[in-house]
């Protein structure tokens, strides 16, 4: 979910798996401003419950904003029948990890 969709997203009021893990985290001044801006705009929403949306789109928008970096392996063609190479950057590496740690955290111990 991008940032922007946020606010829709919170009018309508959806709920999403929670893990056990807790984090706390101390906010600037100003961001903590904007927080309590928002939980008053969207009182049917807990601080936590906002900062966990917020957190998750931007690890989205991170995760798209990573370059592409162009490996050797060529992995699959396009329509006109050029290669299509393999990324070799941040991305599958920010994924496989990803994927690895949410395995770790919905495995039952």
């Amino acid at each position: 979910m991008k940032i922007r969709e946020l606010a829709q997203h919170w009018e309508e009021s959806a709920k999403g798996r929670l893990t056990d893990t807790g984090y706390n985290i101390h906010l600037d001044v100003e961001s903590a401003a904007r927080l309590a801006a928002l939980t008053e705009m969207y009182p049917k929403h807990h601080p936590e419950e906002l900062l966990g949306e917020l957190i998750g789109a931007a690890l989205e928008e991170l995760e798209a904003s990573f370059p592409y970096v162009k490996g050797t392996k060529v992995i699959a063609t396009d329509e006109e029948g050029d290669p299509l190479y393999e990324d070799v950057g941040a991305t599958p590496r920010f994924l496989a990890l990803s994927r690895q740690r949410l395995q770790d955290l919905t495995s039952p111990d």
